[in-house]
């Protein structure tokens, strides 16, 4: 039997601070000098050792079918050079294993901010059409091998995004 696979598009919408806030922060530049408050990275990396550093990614399209969390600690990501990208994310519920279908959202980063994931938000991205864009990304040393948790939408619902 021949099990075929479903794909579901997804709407982008324009990050903003206030439709991000359940999945994180935005950080949009500030004027130098100005005091540290709620509006700047709220950030738990106190669990390891940081790590920043640039990731070069290449042709990542609009497309996915797995997401991924990390529930030790927050995760910054921003691009590079202006380039607009996009992510998927779900709210973090860390008392169950998988995300939950019904509340993935689709925003569209412009390349003047950065965003930070809560601990636990599930997402899928960076995704973009440009060739290549490198990203800064801030998380643990380890976290990509003791605190990588993914879900894999076509193994248990065959299904698969499109971002749109």
């Amino acid at each position: 039997m021949s099990t075929s696979k479903t794909a579901q598009q997804l709407q982008a919408q324009s990050v903003t601070s206030e439709n991000f806030r359940r999945y994180g922060q935005v950080i949009f530049a500030s004027l130098d000098g100005k005091a540290y408050d709620v509006e700047d990275a709220q950030l738990n990396l106190h669990n390891g050792i940081p790590r920043f550093y640039i990731m070069r990614l290449e042709k990542r399209g609009r497309k996915f079918h797995k997401i991924t969390r990390h529930v030790q600690c927050t995760q910054c990501l921003g691009s590079l050079s202006g380039k607009d990208w996009l992510i998927a994310v779900c709210p973090p519920n860390n008392d169950v294993n998988e995300p939950a279908l019904e509340e993935i959202a689709v925003f569209r980063i412009p390349g003047n901010c950065f965003i930070k994931l809560h601990e636990g938000t599930w997402h899928a991205g960076p995704y973009f059409d440009h060739e290549a864009v490198d990203f800064y990304n801030l998380e643990l040393a380890d976290t990509n091998v003791v605190d990588h948790f993914t879900h894999d939408f076509l193994k248990s619902h065959q299904l698969e995004f499109e971002m749109v």
